[in-house]
């Protein structure tokens, strides 16, 4: 497939792009024709769902409308999107397709992946994908929410969530925080993202 350096601002490219801004805001459906166009839809599956600059990501998902053009993107919550391939839809209009996280992408914020369609509006977006080190740690920038003995709730700058494991202790809620650690898709207390902590200090910025 041709590779595209075109950036793509979803504030300019239409007025559902506003649900692209707070996490949980895509409509998720399973069948093609259940979902009204103007719809942003959930691109289904993500694997894997982190890894460093140059992870090859593999996307599918069943349930985008049928379109002459699909194209897929990357980016972060409230900043351009970078057109990475052009997709083949299926006669249903799935897509599956393998695209390489950019090797400049920084690890202090989630990417998610967009599908667009032939004038760039966006019709579908991933769960995040968490860009590491080499090492599999993130940096995130964010707010201590809940706490209950070690099971610690952090909430980042783009209103993800993740559990704090590792070094937490006097970690309270409220407390703006920068912290790094590896990251695990699951932790012992909450069923989603987790951080190891290995630093966390306050975020005076």
């Amino acid at each position: 497939m041709p590779h595209s350096t075109r950036v793509v601002s979803l504030i300019a490219v239409a007025p559902m792009a506003l649900l692209l801004f707070a996490p949980g805001g895509v409509v998720s459906q399973a069948h093609p024709t259940s979902v009204a166009p103007e719809e942003i839809r959930h691109i289904q599956s993500i694997s894997p769902q982190s890894g460093p600059p140059g992870t090859v990501v593999s996307l599918s998902t069943m349930n985008l409308p049928y379109e002459a053009n699909v194209h897929v993107g990357v980016g972060a919550m409230g900043q351009g999107f970078e057109a990475l391939v052009e997709a083949q839809q299926g006669r249903l209009g799935e897509i599956a397709v393998r695209v390489s996280v950019p090797e400049d992408t920084p690890q202090d914020r989630p990417i998610v992946f967009i599908a667009f369609n032939a004038i760039f509006a966006p019709i579908g977006m991933s769960d995040p994908f968490h860009v590491t080190d080499a090492e599999g740690k993130v940096r995130r920038r964010g707010e201590v929410v809940s706490r209950e003995d070690d099971c610690v709730l952090f909430r980042d700058q783009d209103g993800y969530e993740y559990e704090l494991t590792g070094e937490n202790d006097g970690l309270q809620v409220g407390e703006a925080l920068r912290v790094e650690g590896f990251f695990f898709n699951t932790g012992p207390c909450f069923d989603g993202p987790t951080i190891g902590v290995s630093d966390a200090r306050p975020n005076e910025e």
